[in-house]
């Protein structure tokens, strides 16, 4: 249906910029009208439909606007070689208008399929290999994530671990590796995912080859994930696959130029926002006694201690209410702590998140960038470093006003340890590229609540 809906929006693109002519007389007429069919060739090439269900539209606008321009040149070669000039033909605006199309019905398509597999239309029984903790976890990240498409229905595994020792499952164990068939035909399996299971690699690769005979499809959790990322290198060595990991260079100059960016960036924000700062700093004091700005110690880069800045949405507790602060154990802070204590402009600020804007200065101060993990207060940084798994890592980079957990709605009183997954991961997959589709998407949920 993608491929059909893109072949029409490249036709319609075409037919909009120029005056078809059937049949063509020359390879100028020929040209437009090869164009839709050159155009779905070089969106293939460029990968434009290796599609994730959790993929937003704009993963793929690049792509997209790549290939189809690509396209357009081989077509205007084309027209070349017939007879008139085909500069004088519209090519600019059938690119402009064709990417356009294909990315807006690429949009509709992306919404209507995620909001299926939200109400659990489409999803794909999964068997999980490995009931240890690693499976465990990824049969939790499935379970809580309908729009990955992957619902967990069991695991398979010769020597269980106890459920209390991996955190929980969302699906029972449903046997051992010799159960494989049975459990296929049961439960009409789709998809299989290996992950760590107790079983020797000889034993899983057997299991494999029985996989992809009857038609499943395979996914791996591979040894060492927390090392992998894009730039990760196959290169084998005579018939011994190699794996050549290349890790993100914090002092590479697509950091430097970051940080550049971050401080014009903050700079320009706070000069175009200025109207808007002003009418919340004054409604902020019109609320309630106390200070306009809210400042908080945080950890950032390097576990240095900085003043993050927001808006004021509280009123001052009195001694009972901050003895009733609430303690939330492993979950990230945030929300309403204890007695609620805001304000009718501190509920606006808190729900709309323009209590955070006031972290502009931050950025431009060099505290923080506009992307990357969220800060944590001290207290909750000492509580949790001999907890949750890697969690200092997070600091080998400048805090974020935003970041990759928070738009995958990680924000607010949420699990920590899945955010810190998140921030692991963007760390390992750092690209300015990345950070602009973080910016450009949280302009998409920044209205949205967080709490």
């Amino acid at each position: 249906m993608v491929v059909a809906s893109d072949l029409l929006a490249l036709v319609i693109a075409a037919a909009a910029a120029f005056d078809l002519i059937l049949p063509p007389k020359g390879l100028a007429d020929l040209a437009p009208l090869l164009y839709p069919f050159v155009g779905i060739a070089l969106l293939a090439v460029r990968n434009a439909y290796r599609w994730s269900p959790r993929d937003a539209a704009l993963d793929h606008v690049l792509p997209i606007i790549g290939g189809l321009g690509i396209a357009t040149l081989l077509s205007l070669a084309i027209a070349d070689l017939g007879d008139g000039d085909p500069r004088t033909r519209p090519w600019l605006a059938m690119w402009i208008l064709a990417s356009m199309l294909v990315i807006l019905q690429r949009s509709v398509f992306g919404l209507y399929h995620r909001a299926r597999l939200v109400r659990g239309i489409g999803q794909r029984p999964t068997l999980i290999i490995g009931a240890g903790a690693i499976g465990a976890r990824l049969g939790r990240r499935l379970a809580g994530a309908p729009d990955y498409g992957l619902a967990p229905i069991g695991f398979l595994d010769d020597r269980p671990l106890p459920e209390d020792n991996v955190g929980g499952r969302p699906a029972p164990v449903l046997g051992g590796l010799a159960d494989l068939d049975r459990v296929v035909a049961e439960f009409k399996v789709e998809q299989v995912v290996i992950a760590f299971s107790s079983a020797p690699d000889r034993a899983v690769v057997e299991l494999v080859r029985r996989c992809e005979e009857q038609g499943l499809e395979v996914g791996l959790v591979p040894r060492l994930f927390d090392l992998w990322n894009h730039r990760a290198a196959y290169d084998p060595i005579g018939g011994l696959p190699v794996l050549h990991l290349k890790g993100t260079d914090l002092r590479g100059w697509q950091f430097v130029v970051k940080a550049l960016m971050d401080r014009v960036a903050a700079t320009l924000a706070l000069i175009v926002l200025a109207p808007l700062l002003a009418v919340l700093a004054a409604g902020v004091r019109l609320s309630s006694p106390g200070p306009i700005m809210f400042r908080q110690r945080r950890v950032g880069l390097d576990g240095r201690e900085f003043d993050l800045l927001k808006f004021r949405s509280m009123r001052p507790p009195t001694a009972e209410e901050l003895a009733a602060t609430e303690d939330r154990g492993e979950m990230a802070p945030g929300g309403v702590e204890g007695i609620d204590r805001r304000t009718a402009i501190g509920r606006f600020l808190r729900r709309s998140s323009l209590d955070e804007l006031p972290q502009f200065i931050n950025v431009m101060r060099g505290d923080m960038s506009l992307v990357g993990p969220r800060p944590e207060r001290p207290e909750f940084v000492d509580r949790f470093r001999p907890l949750l798994d890697r969690y200092d890592e997070r600091h080998r980079v400048k805090s974020g006003i935003t970041g990759w957990a928070q738009i995958h709605g990680l924000r607010g009183r949420t699990s920590l340890a899945d955010r810190i997954e998140m921030d692991n991961f963007y760390i390992e997959h750092f690209s300015l590229g990345l950070d602009l589709r973080i910016i450009i998407r949280t302009l998409v949920v920044f209205f949205r609540s967080a709490e």
